[in-house]
């Protein structure tokens, strides 16, 4: 793992990686809307051999889907530079590497949650989540100062 946080850090940044994210997810979404136009053409293409298919309308369809995928690299990458792991889009899940009694672990959060208040080991994920608890908190560490 590049970067560890303590749970402050993580927090600090949770505001920064919602906006990233929330743009993000816009982007697939604008993605999706693309593929589904493309889609759409094919079907109508291999029904009706391509007679009554607006060529522009087709082009247009695949320069937006070609458009929302490089952005929506280039925001999922954002989100990536701030340390943290994007690791579901759709549920807006992010995991930020710590260290707990000198295990490397995730911090967890999703989007639309006030604070980052679970953890879980590297292989655990999702529903492997525990709460953040006192002894958590005294014995967990980011990277420390060099």
């Amino acid at each position: 793992m590049a970067k560890r946080f303590t749970l402050q850090e993580a927090q600090s940044l949770i505001p920064q990686v919602d906006r990233l994210l929330r743009h993000a997810i816009a982007l697939k979404s604008e993605y999706e809307e693309a593929e589904r136009a493309i889609q759409a053409f094919t079907e109508r293409v291999m029904l009706m051999g391509g007679i009554t298919v607006n060529r522009e309308r087709a082009i247009e369809a695949r320069d937006r889907r070609e458009t929302a995928a490089r952005q929506l690299r280039s925001a999922i990458e954002q989100v990536q530079e701030v340390g943290c792991v994007v690791k579901d889009l759709d549920t807006g899940l992010v995991d930020f590497p710590t260290l707990f009694h000198g295990v490397e672990l995730f911090l967890c959060w999703k989007l639309g949650e006030p604070a980052i208040e679970f953890w879980h080991g590297v292989e655990e994920g999702f529903r492997g989540r525990k709460a953040i608890d006192r002894d958590f908190l005294e014995h967990h560490e980011g990277d420390r100062a060099q």
